[in-house]
């Protein structure tokens, strides 16, 4: 059981035990100071198919989704397709049939809606936007991405697939507030598809927006990873992660995938309440530094930056924090030199790190997300900025420094990536 402080431990999710940080060996350069790699195994933490980010991302939603009168689940108006946070009062006192959402054509998210659809007896209808990002178009083998990968994996499990030819609209709002939308705003494919299935065939929809970043519970699982993380630096302190008694046991930066920046957001939220708990430890180490690495070039490192912020503070908001006095940018690092040309485009450098990573540690990435981090942890280990980084903090010379990479998953879309090898 990870111990949370109060309000946050009031918040309501289903159990599943955590899976240990793991060592990469060959990942961990000899130098000074002593830098060791572990990997957070989120690829392998959900208790469905497809695991990863994406199932932890959507935890703190199960509860509101079984609920006879969800809070939440309500299409927003406006471009973006958040979640409306104001639902028109009273709320149908109605039983939620049919999980809604919408994602790119590998999308990962889609998977684990419908994995936990099926899991509780409802339906799923899966929006796919077949021009999100330049997967597609740089593909070398369009059928097999249109047909393979986590496509393939959603027809398995039964989900309604609704394919379009737009992009998702995610990557252009600018707000994290989904209620700042105007009436002008034109209805477009996903509500059409909502408006549909509520009316014409009678289903009591939950919507939840892509990656669930935009919906008010998609940061809190992140927060809790945080506590996770701790709570793993202590209960393994003599085994995987500090086999000598001369290495510290906590990890002292953290890598992570940057795309809506919901999971980032989060992952800073839990820290800082975490820091406050630690506070009467007097602990003298710089604090854990969150690093997240973009994987789209969509919009530049200021508009990241800026979201990431909005995240971290409305997750804060929830957990007993003051979003506002207790979080800010210079808690917010977004590394934007590895995001390569397109969402969901492989780069050949991306490529080359995906192949290393599966001959040396027997480790799958994925083209989107976790390949691109791993690049960009190399890039901050081997030249030296960790060190550099740590030292500009407080961190002593010759200290020996813990790197933890959480894995968000994603390898279910390698198939559909033809020239991945």
């Amino acid at each position: 059981m990870i111990p949370l402080p109060s309000p946050f431990s009031q918040i309501p999710r289903p159990n599943h035990p955590p899976h240990p940080p793991q060592p990469q060996p060959q990942a961990s350069p000899h130098q000074s100071p002593l830098i060791t790699i572990y990997t957070k195994r989120e690829d392998q933490s959900s208790p469905f198919a497809s695991s990863g980010n994406k199932y932890r991302k959507l935890e703190y939603l199960i509860p509101d989704i079984l609920s006879s009168v969800p809070k939440y689940g309500t299409l927003a108006p406006g471009p973006h397709h958040g979640t409306l946070t104001h639902p028109p009062n009273p709320p149908p006192a109605k039983k939620t049939t049919t999980l809604v959402t919408e994602g790119a054509l590998q999308s990962n998210h889609t998977i684990q809606v419908t994995s936990i659809a099926n899991h509780f007896h409802l339906e799923s209808v899966i929006i796919l936007h077949k021009a999100t990002g330049g997967g597609l178009n740089a593909s070398t083998n369009k059928e097999a991405f249109t047909e393979t990968g986590n496509v393939q994996i959603a027809r398995l499990l039964g989900a309604d697939i609704r394919v379009l030819d737009s992009s998702t609209v995610s990557s252009k709002y600018t707000s994290t507030d989904p209620t700042t939308a105007t009436e002008n705003d034109t209805e477009d494919g996903v509500a059409s598809i909502l408006s549909t299935l509520q009316t014409h065939h009678q289903k009591s929809t939950y919507w939840i927006p892509s990656g669930a970043s935009l919906h008010p519970l998609g940061g809190l699982g992140y927060a809790r990873c945080a506590f996770e993380i701790a709570f793993q630096e202590k209960t393994h302190a003599h085994t995987h992660l500090n086999p000598s008694p001369k290495l510290r046991s906590r990890f002292d930066y953290i890598f992570v995938a940057c795309g809506s920046g919901s999971t980032l957001g989060g992952l800073i939220a839990g820290m800082k309440l975490l820091q406050k708990e630690e506070e009467h430890q007097h602990q003298n180490n710089p604090p854990r530094k969150i690093i997240g690495i973009m994987t789209s070039p969509t919009q530049n490192r200021a508009y990241h930056e800026d979201r990431v912020l909005g995240f971290a503070r409305q997750a804060a908001g929830l957990i007993g924090l003051d979003g506002e006095r207790d979080i800010g940018m210079e808690d917010v690092c977004v590394d934007e030199r590895f995001a390569g040309m397109a969402y969901g485009e492989l780069d050949g450098e991306t490529r080359e790190v995906l192949g290393e990573m599966a001959r040396e540690e027997a480790v799958l990435l994925d083209p989107v997300y976790t390949g691109k981090v791993v690049r960009g942890m190399r890039q901050w280990v081997r030249e030296g900025e960790i060190a550099r980084d740590w030292v500009a903090r407080g961190g002593g010379i010759g200290e020996e420094v813990n790197v933890l990479f959480i894995h968000t998953g994603g390898q279910t879309a390698l198939s559909a990536y033809a020239d991945v090898v």
